[in-house]
């Protein structure tokens, strides 16, 4: 059965706003929490935005039992040991609940989503070799980082259990390929018109460990319905988890 997630929007609710959605939803039943990685409200139309990992920490706290995520934490918008200890240090917080750490690779610095980094003096690099490189960079330290064998060196660094699932976003097929290779899992646009093909690639890539297949849509309270189309699709799919984005403030 896929689990139905929700992810809410700091560029549009603000933060009591934001806590009181993460406390029903939990009510309500949703497998996971998650929220975007802006820097600005301006990349999700809003007028504001709250740190990705501060604000994943405050629910952490606010809330009890659900779990939670990043869709997606941009690789570019931390050093890698930040994001990787900020990733640790949300589990802890969480008191042991499942962390999702769903990573991109960053946008081309033609996109709209690349203002904020041009505006904060960090432009996104233009090969997209590199950004790839970047992603991979960040799960490798990962691994090693919450590794039970860890070096020596890395010995006091936080050791989060259970370890963070890591998820890529992807929209194109060779990150879908590293994704199956490197991560615990992949998550694409379920609307995306190669959506079979970026799953089917990953899968494959992944072989027969265990790889969690997600998919995102915009929040629609008809895709609650297990017998909507689109979520008797995704069960023949073998979809794990159907992440409900709202974009603004969240009507159940």
């Amino acid at each position: 059965m896929t689990v139905v997630d929700i992810q809410l929007s700091p560029g549009n609710t603000d933060w009591p706003s934001l806590r009181d959605a993460a406390l029903e939803a939990e009510h309500r039943g949703f497998g996971a929490l998650w929220v975007f990685d802006h820097l600005a409200g301006m990349s999700l139309g809003g007028t504001t935005m709250l740190e990705c990992c501060t604000l994943l920490g405050a629910l952490a706290e606010a809330t009890s039992t659900i779990e939670l995520g990043t869709m997606v934490a941009n690789v570019w918008n931390r050093q890698p040991g930040v994001l990787v200890t900020a990733a640790a240090t949300v589990a802890i917080v969480s008191g042991g609940r499942r962390l999702h750490l769903g990573i991109g690779a960053g946008s081309s610095p033609s996109s709209p989503f690349a203002r904020e980094q041009v505006v904060t003096g960090a432009p996104p690099v233009a090969d997209l070799a590199e950004r790839h490189r970047r992603l991979v960079d960040v799960v490798e330290l990962a691994r090693r980082t919450w590794a039970e064998d860890r070096d020596a060196e890395l010995a006091t660094f936080p050791l989060p259990r259970p370890r963070p699932s890591i998820l890529v976003g992807t929209n194109g097929p060779t990150l879908s390929r590293i994704a199956g290779e490197i991560a615990d899992g992949i998550n694409v646009p379920w609307r995306h018109e190669r959506r079979d093909e970026l799953l089917a690639v990953a899968t494959d890539a992944a072989g027969s460990r265990p790889f969690e297949r997600t998919v995102y849509a915009l929040y629609d309270r008809a895709l609650l319905d297990p017998e909507h189309p689109d979520r008797m699709a995704m069960a023949e799919m073998d979809v794990d988890r159907l992440i409900l984005v709202q974009l603004g403030e969240l009507a159940w």
